[in-house]
């Protein structure tokens, strides 16, 4: 079991916007490898065809990667772990890969619509934003040792 209260709005965002920069540099060498392979064309639809939608599911595909992978494995992203932030289960324990992505789908909604549903852990009794408790997971701020 990790110890640690639920995090604040300030630290997630943080930590989101550590992670923006890893990713951005993430989605520049995926687009640079689509770009060799569609003959040093850039990737649009005039040029790529139909694989366009391939290469827009594929960069999906690289954001959604790097958080499944990081929080089943450590429960950390690079911006959580600058941030001292854990995502686990409401237990303690590391995220599986079905409540991993149940909390990336539900954390996408919840940052959409002026991350309203982030803002919800200043309503919350508990602290938790609203893909928090959607998923039945926590975003603990560490306690350092």
């Amino acid at each position: 079991m990790t110890s640690g209260r639920s995090a604040g709005f300030g630290r997630r965002l943080g930590a989101l916007l550590y992670d923006s920069v890893l990713l951005a540099a993430l989605l520049v060498v995926f687009t640079s490898g689509a770009v060799f392979l569609n003959h040093s064309k850039a990737v649009e639809p005039a040029t790529a065809g139909a694989w366009i939608y391939l290469y827009r599911t594929s960069l999906i595909g690289v954001i959604a990667g790097y958080y499944l992978l990081n929080w089943t494995r450590s429960g950390q992203t690079l911006g959580m772990r600058a941030w001292h932030l854990r995502a686990v289960t409401e237990s303690g324990k590391p995220l599986s890969w079905k409540a991993a992505a149940l909390r990336l789908a539900l954390a996408v909604l919840a940052w959409m619509p002026a991350a309203l549903g982030v803002l919800w852990l200043y309503l919350d009794p508990e602290h938790l934003a609203l893909h928090d408790r959607l998923s039945r997971t926590r975003m603990i701020h560490l306690d350092r040792p």
